[in-house]
């Protein structure tokens, strides 16, 4: 069964927070789909993955870069994962049809735009009804991602 995880973002941009996640997924071992809600925000986050901290190195491609089952982190902005990965992250509200042939599914919002957070609610209901198990993490003082709410 597929987990779905709501990150609000409120004290660290996406920019920032995406990173952070996706070299827990590194880490573990695991390949992931980042879907963005564009070719243009694809474009930005393959090159703000090779720049994003000192000394760090996140290996990752896109279309532009091809060799996808090579790719521990696929960016793309369409339904895909060539990659055969089991982490999938949705940015800008994008959706797919397929989050349940993922292990893990991460729908990271800016919590600080009203309209933002009313989509991702919409999403949130959209899970719920599909069954799916659903948890809800926000930022706490320091930035870190704390468990707020779960769907049980």
């Amino acid at each position: 069964m597929t987990d779905i995880r709501f990150y609000h973002l409120q004290r660290t941009a996406l920019e920032a927070a995406l990173p952070q996640l996706l070299e827990k997924v590194i880490e573990r071992g695991w390949r992931a789909v980042v879907m963005a809600g564009s070719a243009e925000h694809v474009a930005a986050l393959n090159t703000q993955l090779w720049t994003y901290g000192d000394g760090s190195f996140l290996p990752h491609g896109s279309k532009m870069d091809g060799n996808a089952s090579l790719q521990p982190i696929w960016l793309t902005h369409k339904n895909e994962n060539p990659n055969k990965a089991s982490v999938l992250f949705l940015l800008d509200g994008a959706g797919s049809d397929s989050v349940t042939e993922y292990e893990l599914c991460c729908d990271l919002f800016d919590g600080n735009d009203p309209d933002v957070v009313a989509r991702a609610r919409l999403r949130w209901k959209q899970f719920r009804t599909q069954g799916l198990t659903l948890t809800y993490w926000q930022q706490n003082e320091q930035g870190r991602w704390k468990e707020e709410a779960g769907d049980d």
